[in-house]
């Protein structure tokens, strides 16, 4: 009752492909395909670079400590 046959998802499928088009379905799929492997690709490299540089990474930068003396309100 609560699964569907291989009928039911071919039947979706041709419905999917009268809608859609077989040339817009293949253009979606290359898409997809093309951004997984660029997020495998990223991953890989981000995970090269933090295993290049071993250390902690180090802030640079002052701290600048000071008093406010008054608050003026802008007016526009």
């Amino acid at each position: 009752m609560g699964s569907f046959s291989i009928w039911h998802w071919l039947i979706v499928l041709v419905i999917v492909m009268l809608v859609f088009g077989t040339k817009k379905l293949r253009n979606i799929g290359t898409d997809l395909g093309g951004a997984v492997r660029g997020f495998k690709s990223g991953m890989r490299e981000g995970g090269e670079k933090a295993d290049d540089d071993g250390a902690a990474p180090q802030v640079t930068g002052k701290t600048v400590e000071g008093e406010v003396k008054s608050k003026t309100e802008s007016k526009a």
